[in-house]
């Protein structure tokens, strides 16, 4: 697991490859990776957008944007939590991913929180981060 606080809010991702979605000799390897959000924090929060950074094992480089995650906005009050799995495509057998969520607080104050950057790779591979 891979884990960054910033200014009270937790987030874990958790990476692992699916075999059973993945065509190797297609060029196609496929993970799925689980997200915990956690308000560490004495304000009430929403998570507006994210900005994702993804790098494969050969250097190229997909910036993915948009609002909220996997078709919501949540709201978390302290000491609440949200979770949520999505996927990732790679033509390569590795990569990196990380990125920054926007928080809006109740007062109209935005903030970004760190996505840990974790590694992708196929099982037996040596982990690239971290």
């Amino acid at each position: 697991m891979y884990r960054a606080l910033t200014r009270n809010i937790q987030v874990t991702v958790e990476p692992v490859y699916l075999p059973d979605r993945s065509e190797p000799d297609d060029g196609v390897h496929v993970w799925a990776y689980s997200v915990d959000i956690v308000n560490l924090g004495l304000e009430m929060v929403t998570l507006r957008s994210r900005h994702w950074k993804i790098i494969d094992g050969e250097g190229r480089l997909e910036e993915v944007r948009g609002d909220g995650v996997v078709g919501e906005q949540p709201t978390l009050g302290p000491g609440e939590r949200f979770e949520y799995t999505s996927g990732c495509p790679l033509r390569a057998t590795s990569g990196v991913m990380s990125g920054s969520y926007r928080f809006e607080t109740v007062d109209g104050e935005t903030f970004q929180v760190a996505i840990p950057a974790f590694s992708l790779d196929i099982p037996g591979g040596a982990r690239s981060v971290n």
